[in-house]
């Protein structure tokens, strides 16, 4: 909660994407199709990695804690985002509002070390085949996945419960379809550009390292694949990789142009379309992006929705 002396504002007004009731109906169906569509294809993987056993592999344990992550990521955002669409008062408790910010950062912030130890384990397979097994064990797997969780949800605590803490006087319109740094900071009746540069400076860390870490892992597969004298080999090696390849470029592509890359002069509707991909489109595609590529999920999809 907010403790500051002096504060009125006990909830925030998003305003979402205003204009005539027919486009918040419009809108409120593209995003309600995009969240179930997300909600399906996630649970699908998880299903299909938790009753094939022939999935019982890092790599698909990954991929299911991936799918469960990103399940939970859309709901801290989407839910509340549809009833505002079709709301008149379009509110959201100080609670709320920072519960959300807190969830939204930190399940963003897990995504990016997720698809960093997914591109170790496919540098690994690829890379070092042969020392694969004994280097990936369930145990290390674990290890691995439960540091994601950890780092993800410790990384921005610190950061965001001293942003809570500020003074909000009012007004208490947040020009946004979700509770982001930036306008929070703007409706601040006490003007603390330290913590907005701590808070940048973290996810700027977090975003350029995991990124470069990703496309270092990448650079050696693709070494090691163009060395490989079988054709199908090869085939199968791109074929694994390039899905993660793929989410990594959209995931990354759209949260750099947020948090990374200086501001510009891109209006605020501009802001609200970059968020919504990364937040609302990009996990709805990644279940067809994974399954769609690989031959033995795509046989396991097939046992789940079919039997």
């Amino acid at each position: 909660m907010n403790m500051s002396e002096g504060s009125t504002v006990t909830y925030f007004v998003l305003l979402g994407f205003p204009g005539p009731w027919k486009i918040q109906i419009t809108l409120f169906s593209l995003i309600l199709l995009l969240y179930m569509i997300t909600l399906t294809g996630n649970m699908a993987i998880i299903c299909a990695v938790k009753w094939n056993q022939q999935l019982h592999t890092p790599m698909y344990m990954f991929l299911a804690n991936f799918s469960f992550l990103e399940i939970w990521y859309v709901t801290c955002t989407v839910p509340n985002m549809l009833v505002n669409s079709l709301s008149k008062t379009k509110t959201i408790s100080f609670t709320g509002c920072f519960t959300q910010f807190y969830f939204f950062f930190s399940l963003g912030t897990t995504e990016c070390f997720f698809l960093c130890a997914m591109a170790y384990d496919r540098y690994l397979a690829i890379c070092y085949p042969l020392h694969y097994p004994s280097i990936m064990t369930r145990q290390f797997c674990n290890i691995l996945m439960s540091l994601c969780w950890i780092i993800g949800f410790s990384a921005h605590l610190i950061p965001i419960f001293f942003i809570s803490q500020l003074s909000f006087c009012g007004p208490n319109i947040i020009d946004h379809f979700l509770c982001d740094v930036d306008p929070l900071m703007v409706l601040s009746c006490t003007p603390t550009p330290i913590i907005r540069h701590v808070f940048y400076s973290i996810s700027t860390i977090f975003i350029v390292l995991t990124c470069l870490y990703i496309l270092g892992s990448y650079t050696l597969v693709l070494r090691a694949v163009l060395q490989v004298s079988s054709s199908d080999g090869r085939q199968k090696a791109f074929s694994t990789c390039g899905s993660h390849l793929l989410v990594v470029s959209l995931f990354y592509g759209t949260i750099m142009v947020m948090y990374v890359t200086p501001k510009s002069s891109n209006s605020v509707a501009m802001h609200k379309i970059i968020t919504l991909i990364y937040s609302v489109v990009t996990p709805a595609l990644n279940p067809f992006i994974y399954s769609l590529r690989n031959k033995d999920m795509k046989y396991a999809l097939h046992n789940v929705f079919f039997g």
